[in-house]
Formats: C-alpha cells, structure tokens, sequence
C-alpha cells in the first residue's frame, strides 16, 4: 500500500515538473493542422479559448475530483465518468482511449476526442468553461497574430 502511494506521489511530482504549457498560436497551429477548424460548425477561436480555460494549455493537467466521481484528463480535461478510462481493462466507452493517453505532449489524440465530444448532442456545452468564458463572445484575440 505504501509503495502505491509513493508510485502516485512520483507520479504527480514528475507531471508537475515536466508538464509542457503550450503557447496559444502553438495550440492554433496544432487545432489547425488536425483539422479541428470549423468541426461540428465551431471556430478554431473556440477551441483555442476552450483549452485555455480548461487547462491554461497545459497538457499534462488532470483535475478533480468531480461530483460524478470522475477526474478531469489533458488540455481541455477530459471526464473520466464519460469519456476515457482510468482502468487497465479495454476502454469501451465515450472516446475508447485511456485517460493516461490524455497528459502527455501529443495532444492529437486530445483533439481526436474533442471531435467525439462535439459530435455529441451536448457538444461545445459539455464544458462549462467553455460556456463562461467563451460562448458567444468575441474570441478574435485567441488567434490574432497566429499563422492559421
């Protein structure tokens, strides 16, 4: 037991300390090449304002615990309850991955599952953040400047 809690403890202290926080055009870029531009009728603003708020572009974030028991996974916290799998057995649900797959400097198979999300019929409101900071205002400034 012990040995679990220093494994979880290393853990932290080693995605804390090599955590990557991505520069905002460098997310544009990213969003952009993975075609994320537009993707359920949302703009690349929109997905850029979303990470930000979620993560600060941090891709090794990982938050909660939530009130549904879930946690919260990479750079726009993706819920554990519904979306990846925190156990080791065949992740068969939401966007079949493992949330692990979620903190690391990849963020293409973030995107990827962004895409289920935003396919489903709560969409861009899936994220409450997403819904304060950045529904239906003007977002210009998240990629002003950027090369997209």
């Amino acid at each position: 037991m012990k040995n679990r809690y220093t494994a979880a403890l290393l853990f932290l202290l080693l995605s804390v300390t090599e955590a990557k926080r991505f520069r905002r055009c460098e997310v544009a870029e990213i969003m952009k090449k993975a075609q994320l531009e537009k993707y359920g009728g949302v703009s690349l603003a929109d997905w850029v304002c979303l990470a930000y708020y979620e993560s600060k572009f941090n891709s090794r974030a990982v938050g909660g615990p939530n009130p549904d028991k879930g946690r919260n996974y990479g750079i726009f916290q993706i819920n554990s309850r519904w979306w990846c799998s925190r156990r080791r057995s065949k992740p068969d649900f939401g966007c079949k991955m493992y949330c692990r797959a979620l903190v690391d400097d990849d963020i293409t198979d973030d995107i990827e599952c962004v895409k289920i999300i935003a396919s489903n019929s709560n969409r861009m409101n899936a994220w409450a953040s997403w819904k304060r900071h950045c529904k239906g205002k003007n977002l210009s400034r998240w990629t002003r400047n950027c090369k997209v």
